[in-house]
């Protein structure tokens, strides 16, 4: 170094590389003009973190294990070369998009479409729940991407006539922890069997499990790395809080937390997919508008919720864990965790549903008598305490007595929509949920309820 040299500070140099980050647009990453021109129209002004890092080695051909937190924009950094590649030697089958849920695959295929419909690009989704035949008239057509749940995939490969992917180029494994977690190793090997070894494979994972590593060996070349969050993090601008109650007072907490923030948009997780349809009944007969989506429910109704409250004509979305992950909310206010998760990674899952792509949030996670311990270990995991929601005691106590004849007309709801299901199977599909339900004659006293400040 010659005399009089000054080196820069680590800290003014990883300011700098900041700054070039912020700067940079997706022409610059080596996005053909169309495709530009593609992310402008859906609103995306400059890539994400996880996008400047795997798109430029990605249109190198490497292969890429992507780890990002959710809501990083991982779609984007896999869809942007797949069309660019496309684009330079169009082919049908041309890629293949594996993923753990049947949401999650509808998503990635609005996405491809909407950046790829100027290029008039075709993808098909093939999931469970969805009629087998109309799936197979659609691979006939030879679509240039098909995005897949493993399971259903396999059955196609196998009984689909003319059906195959000697061809494919491209192979992307979203969400690839949770794809493993789910038992899928058996179908994820026995693709990986059927597929050409001349491809190029890119894996996104929230995490880095063993098994992850496991099918990085087994699927990928000299792959690249991009990480671009910590081993367990949840998002900076979310504001994360508890509230410490009596298990019988949890229903009349989450009427008093709705109040006191309405205006906003919420997700609350519950366990199981009876206590999420029981709540939504429950909020809705109070006149708030609530809907549900669990597995129990029918592929098309889980859409039409889904749908829903993404138009924003439901401002409450009742979920149990299948909703956690991958699914591409952009405008969740409040998380609410109304019954605390078992595992401690779903808290981070859960959580990241609000505060994307920069954007602020809030997450509440109610904590019984019997929950100490699991939240003591959640609070371990993210590495910090978590403040006190602020609540008024006697605020809440005054909405007992209505909340109570809610639960008892969400009952009698729930009670009648079983025996409907026993008497009539085919009629089940029409009534799982809480849009067509059953309508309580007598909604609660007057509508939607109001903060009662002394009123």
């Amino acid at each position: 170094m010659a005399a009089g040299e000054e080196r820069d500070s680590p800290t003014e140099a990883s300011q700098s590389v900041m700054e070039e980050e912020e700067t940079k647009t997706f022409k610059d990453l080596g996005v053909t003009d169309v495709l530009c021109e593609a992310c402008d129209q859906l609103g995306w002004t400059k890539p994400t973190k996880i996008q400047i890092e795997a798109i430029p080695l990605a249109l190198q051909g490497r292969d890429i294990i992507g780890l990002a937190e959710t809501g990083s924009g991982k779609t984007g950094a896999f869809a942007l070369p797949i069309l660019n590649a496309l684009l330079e030697t169009p082919q049908r089958l041309f890629a293949l998009v594996l993923t753990p849920t049947r949401e999650l695959a509808f998503q990635i295929s609005e996405q491809f479409e909407a950046l790829g419909s100027s290029i008039g690009v075709q993808s098909a989704v093939i999931v469970g729940g969805i009629d087998s035949m109309s799936q197979s008239l659609a691979l006939a057509k030879k679509p240039h991407v098909i995005i897949a749940t493993p399971g259903r995939l396999i059955d196609h490969l196998e009984n689909t006539k003319g059906f195959n992917l000697r061809a494919l180029k491209y192979l992307v494994m979203d969400e690839a922890d949770r794809i493993l977690n789910m038992d899928f190793e058996t179908e994820v090997d026995k693709i990986l069997k059927v597929i050409p070894r001349d491809r190029k494979t890119f894996l996104f994972s929230a995490t880095m499990t063993k098994k992850v590593q496991k099918l990085q060996r087994a699927a990928l070349k000299n792959p690249v790395k991009c990480a671009v969050s910590s081993k367990y993090q949840t998002v900076e601008k979310l504001q994360q809080y508890y509230i410490f109650i009596p298990s019988k007072f949890k229903d009349t907490y989450l009427v008093y937390i709705l109040n006191e923030l309405a205006g906003n948009s919420f997700m609350i997780f519950c366990s199981t997919c009876n206590n999420a349809q029981r709540t939504a009944l429950l909020l809705r007969n109070l006149g708030f508008t609530a809907i549900p989506l669990h597995g129990q429910m029918s592929q098309s109704k889980r859409l039409g919720s889904l749908n829903k409250f993404k138009a924003k004509a439901r401002s409450i979305l009742l979920a149990t864990d299948v909703a956690s992950r991958g699914l591409d909310i952009p405008h969740v206010d409040v998380v609410v965790n109304f019954d605390i998760p078992t595992h401690s990674k779903d808290y981070i899952h859960r959580v990241g549903r609000t505060a994307r792509a920069g954007r602020s949030g809030k997450a509440i996670t109610f904590v019984t008598q019997y929950d100490v311990e699991l939240f003591q270990r959640i609070e371990h995991l993210i590495g910090k305490k978590l403040p006190v929601f602020p609540t008024q005691d006697d605020e809440v106590m005054m909405l007992t007595e209505r909340v109570a004849e809610a639960q008892r007309f969400a009952r009698m709801e729930l009670r009648e929509h079983g025996e409907k299901k026993k008497r009539s199977r085919e009629d089940a599909g029409d009534n799982d949920d809480t849009e067509g339900a059953i309508g309580v004659r007598n909604k609660v006293a007057g509508g939607k309820m109001k903060k009662q400040k002394g009123r």
